[in-house]
């Protein structure tokens, strides 16, 4: 399985739309590009491996595998990516401004319903991330 994110970058932020066999899951926010430092800025274009985690803070989640410089990028919900990510990716069903968004956890919701079975089946599901 493939996933395809496809990114616009601000220097406020980033915007993504994120999709499926050419049809959009839903839309995405992160932080700007800032040459992948550590916890303000999002993750470097690429292909990565998605794994299925849970913790405390966010119950079950993705998991961006093998990150190059970075641990720990996930896939959570989040409206606003400057007061709620470190480098992660949050679904958004619409952007209501540079790097944020609403209704992420119905976003979040819709997506994991699709990813989570595959993984569940043990299919090994990507996500590849790329400039528009």
């Amino acid at each position: 399985m493939l996933l395809v994110l496809h990114r616009t970058y601000f220097p406020e932020g980033t915007q993504g739309i994120l999709q499926f066999n050419g049809a959009t899951i839903c839309n995405t926010i992160e932080l700007p590009w800032l040459h992948n430092a550590r916890q303000v800025s999002c993750i470097p274009e690429g292909i990565y491996v998605l794994k299925k985690r849970f913790s405390k803070k966010f119950g079950w989640h993705l998991h961006l595998v093998d990150v190059p410089g970075r641990q720990y990028i996930l896939i959570h919900p989040a409206n606003d990516a400057k007061k709620e990510l470190l480098g992660c990716i949050a679904p958004v069903t619409y952007h209501i401004g540079i790097g944020k968004g609403s209704y992420s956890r119905k976003a979040f919701k819709k997506l994991t319903d699709l990813v989570f079975p595959m993984l569940d089946k043990t299919m090994v599901v990507h996500l590849l991330i790329t400039s528009t």
